[in-house]
């Protein structure tokens, strides 16, 4: 495998700077914080990636006001507690994007945060209790008993969580390719993401780096040099 300060050297090189990349990694994430946030809060950020996956962010974004709305501040007990005609009139409010299947995976998955929540004394405290270098099991564990969390959608949910996450982009594909790691175009096998965890997971060892500055490094490292400003666009920050 490629030495990662190589994939680093390349990476600043691309962007302008070792500042300007240190710049553009984010904060560190803290899983134990993780423990400290509400299932509201959990439900609301799960719905807002799961209605954001193939569509334009910044139109969910904008309209987000009215989804909390709409879906009661995202209480899983008050969303449980409400008829089916409540979920029917959904799919015609304006407030949001009417999308039957989406709007069902909301009542899927306040079913499904309410159960973790009650075995663990709060989603966040299981998130926060999940090993770090085990990615992998806590996505296939979302994709499994949550509902639309599959795939990208799950990794998206934990990074807007702070949960220390790597995504499994186009362009972090490619980079790990490129440093000898032997994945398909589309890693989504099983073998695949774990080797992926693996590589991470030596790394974040080697650097001390989160598992998240380590995804965005070999995301900007490759492909499209897209510049600071549009990254920084990008990521709200």
């Amino acid at each position: 495998m490629l030495d990662f300060e190589k994939i680093r050297a390349r990476a600043a090189t691309r962007k302008g700077g070792t500042d300007v990349l240190a710049s553009l990694l984010g904060p560190a994430p803290d899983n134990a914080a993780v423990a400290k946030i509400s299932d509201d809060r959990i439900l609301s950020t799960i719905a807002e990636r799961v209605f954001a996956a193939g569509f334009v962010w910044r139109v969910i974004e904008q309209k987000w006001p009215g989804f909390e709305e709409a879906f009661l501040n995202f209480e899983p007990k008050r969303l449980l507690f409400q008829p089916d005609d409540f979920w029917h009139e959904l799919a015609s409010d304006k407030r949001i994007v009417r999308n039957p299947q989406k709007i069902r995976s909301v009542r899927d998955n306040a079913a499904f945060v309410e159960r973790v929540s009650k075995e663990h004394d709060g989603f966040g405290r299981f998130l926060a209790e999940w090993p770090a270098d085990d990615q992998v099991g806590l996505m296939a564990y979302l994709a499994r008993h949550g509902s639309r969390l599959g795939g990208n959608t799950g990794q998206y949910f934990l990074r807007w969580l702070e949960w220390d996450t790597f995504i499994v982009s186009q362009d972090m594909g490619a980079a790990l390719r490129d440093a000898g790691l032997e994945i398909s175009e589309n890693p989504t096998s099983k073998r695949d993401l774990q080797r992926i965890q693996d590589q991470v997971n030596a790394w974040a060892a080697q650097t001390g780096l989160p598992r998240k500055h380590i995804s965005r490094i070999l995301a900007m490292s490759i492909g499209e040099n897209h510049a600071p400003e549009a990254i920084r666009e990008y990521m709200g920050e």
